[in-house]
């Protein structure tokens, strides 16, 4: 991921070159040389956020054939009742 910073100005004249930086990682913006606000793309807000999609969403994303699933067997098990 690769930070990348644009004055007002700059962002200013091209937005675009602005919104093509963000895809690789956040970009700063600065006003009068401090960083004032940072632009994302809308997955890594989601991811940021916390915010869930739909679950085809989720299996498309890139990289997720390589997660683990890791699955806790359930403990508390229910019973057959005793009914005599």
């Amino acid at each position: 991921m690769s930070i990348t910073t644009f004055s007002s100005r700059e962002f200013n004249q091209d937005a675009g070159k602005a919104k093509k930086a963000a895809l690789a990682g956040p970009v700063i913006i600065t006003d009068r040389g401090r960083p004032a606000h940072v632009l994302l793309s809308f997955e890594e807000y989601q991811r940021l956020a916390g915010l869930r999609g739909h679950i085809a969403d989720l299996l498309a994303m890139p990289g997720v054939e390589d997660v683990e699933l890791v699955v806790t067997p359930a403990r508390d098990l229910p019973t057959a009742a005793d009914l005599s």
